[in-house]
């Protein structure tokens, strides 16, 4: 059995395209445009800081200094751009698929903030729901599925019907992550 990766591995494998893209585009000025595109669309989604070190780093600057004040998410995000830059064999492969399940206890502190009346996480949430019901599969249902998490269905039987073992193991991971929140 494989060990579970470590938050900071999970953090740079969900960013790997970003981190890729942002280290391609320092090495070849030429990929910049398409760059902004994404940065300017992650300024406008909250990942501002994140988004001023990258420009710093795009502007020249390799020092770890461009961490101060980063929360741990963002920090982890800059420190692989610049070990990228000075070693492109510790790049992650953009192309791995991280295990949804890892994602499950993400997506359960939302459901369960959101059930809390935490509004920007209710937004964020239904931002993600709409994407992975466009997806489709058991993500799509997935999706479908976030609201009636949010209202507080926590039966098993009655979610994950229709799921693939895959789905059905996020589900059940996400259940289990809301069922430790809602004890507390």
């Amino acid at each position: 059995m494989n060990p579970l990766p470590t938050r900071r591995e999970q953090i740079v494998q969900t960013h790997a395209a970003l981190i890729v893209n942002v280290v391609k585009a320092v090495q070849n000025p030429t990929l910049r445009p398409p760059l902004e595109e994404v940065l300017r669309v992650s300024a406008e989604n909250g990942w501002g800081d994140l988004v001023a070190a990258i420009r710093r780093i795009l502007g020249g600057e390799r020092e770890l200094g461009l961490i101060e004040g980063l929360d741990e998410e963002d920090s982890v995000i800059v420190e692989a751009i610049l070990r990228g830059i000075q070693d492109p064999a510790t790049l992650p492969d953009p192309s791995a698929k991280a295990d949804p399940v890892l994602a499950a206890p993400g997506l359960a502190a939302m459901i369960h903030a959101s059930s809390r009346g935490d509004v920007q996480a209710l937004q964020l949430l239904s931002g993600m729901a709409e994407q992975m019901t466009r997806v489709g599969g058991d993500m799509g249902r997935m999706g479908g599925l976030i609201r009636r998490l949010v209202d507080g269905e926590r039966d098993a039987d009655k979610l994950t019907k229709g799921m693939s073992a895959q789905g059905e193991s996020l589900l059940l991971a996400v259940l289990e992550e809301l069922g430790k929140l809602d004890a507390h």
